[in-house]
């Protein structure tokens, strides 16, 4: 599949072929083949076929991009039958579900991700707005005002943040843990345009200043503490064998700035904040798999969704020519059987790819105060 010069002329216009039908969005239907069960829930193949709340989440957002309201639903209620206890607007999902120790299949871990709590908050909203449905709509305010009560922390001479999950699973006397791709954006503004009196603009106005303080080296942390008025980067809490570095979760960070909208408040500082990774990967060729703290590079070896994360990241910037060549490489690594990226698909590089090239394509945008704004409904 080639480029053409349409990509070098016009960022306005979507740029490969891959984007010439609007409806259906070919990569969403490989993608649901290949991962979504007949039930609703999306199957992870490198972990035992589990599920997470944030595939789920991912899965509801995708679908309402593409306008399939019949993968919506079921998605939807698939979550929330089986990790909401029956009600999305009263119980924070958990986090994974899957075939347990005595072969039996639940739930894995009862405890929630507030990133994945957010994006099914913001999907349901939106889908409400979009597809006039009030249900999802109030399933979403509910549950965006339980993330509200249980996932918000307020630290010591500073603003409320999101925690990854239930405050007091990430925190300590005087040590908060942080990770910095859970608070996109786009979905903190239009959490403070659905709940006004919560506390969701304070957060989405202190992000910048934190991530900025967590991002000494202008590259984003897959994990940080909050400790003695200071952000320092840290090891996964879940595997503290790994080194503090940024990589798999830190991916999401570029990804997400590189979505939002230029005139949304704070964008322009998380742009300035980490201008070293897009000059660092303009000039590789590749993003970095693996960062650290002080911004060496550990890894070279990034996977394909890493390059499809960067294309609106770069763009951002206006970098045109950085943003081909990793669009480049993303469409060689499609796979003309399965249309998925690679012969053996992985679940995550499907998710990143699926967000930067559906922006890329212009199959959606977020407004600067956050409303998902969608192909199909103009």
């Amino acid at each position: 599949m080639k480029l053409g010069m349409l990509f070098l002329l016009a960022m306005a216009l979507p740029l490969t072929s891959r984007a010439d039908t609007p409806n259906p969005w070919p990569f969403w239907t490989s993608y649901k083949a290949h991962f979504l069960s007949t039930d609703g829930r999306i199957m992870d193949p490198d972990r035992n076929s589990m599920t997470t709340s944030e595939s789920q989440g991912y899965a509801m957002f995708f679908a309402l991009v593409a306008g399939d309201a019949p993968a919506f639903e079921r998605i939807q209620e698939w979550t929330e039958d089986n990790l909401a206890r029956g009600d999305l607007a009263s119980n924070l999902p958990s986090w994974s579900w899957g075939r347990k120790a005595d072969g039996e299949w639940g739930v894995l871990d009862q405890n929630s991700a507030a990133d994945a709590d957010l994006w099914i908050a913001y999907s349901l909203m939106q889908a409400g707005r979009l597809w006039q449905n009030p249900a999802y709509t109030r399933s979403g305010e509910g549950l965006l005002s339980r993330i509200a009560d249980l996932e918000v922390a307020r630290l010591p001479d500073a603003e409320p943040v999101l925690m990854p999950g239930r405050v007091d699973l990430f925190s300590a006397p005087g040590r908060w843990v942080l990770n910095e791709s859970y608070s996109p954006l786009p979905l903190l503004l239009a959490a403070a345009n659905a709940a006004p009196d919560g506390p969701w603009k304070q957060i989405a106005s202190a992000f910048p200043d934190w991530l900025q303080q967590a991002s000494p080296a202008g590259f984003a942390m897959d994990w940080v503490a909050y400790s003695n008025r200071q952000f320092s980067a840290v090891p996964n809490p879940g595997d503290s064998s790994r080194p503090a570095c940024g990589s798999y979760d830190a991916i999401r960070v570029y990804l997400w700035a590189g979505m939002t909208d230029k005139d949304s408040p704070g964008e322009e500082k998380i742009l300035q904040i980490f201008a070293p990774m897009a000059r660092l990967t303009a000039s590789d060729g590749r993003p970095p798999e693996v960062v650290g703290p002080q911004g060496t590079v550990l890894s070279k070896n990034a996977p394909v969704g890493f390059s499809a994360a960067m294309i609106p990241f770069l763009l951002s910037f206006g970098d045109r020519k950085a943003a081909a060549v990793q669009l480049r490489f993303v469409d060689s690594q499609f796979d003309q059987h399965t249309g998925l990226l690679e012969k053996d698909p992985h679940y995550y590089d499907q998710n990143l790819a699926l967000f930067g090239l559906g922006w890329q394509e212009h199959r959606f945008r977020f407004a600067p105060d956050g409303e998902l704004r969608v192909r199909w409904k103009n």
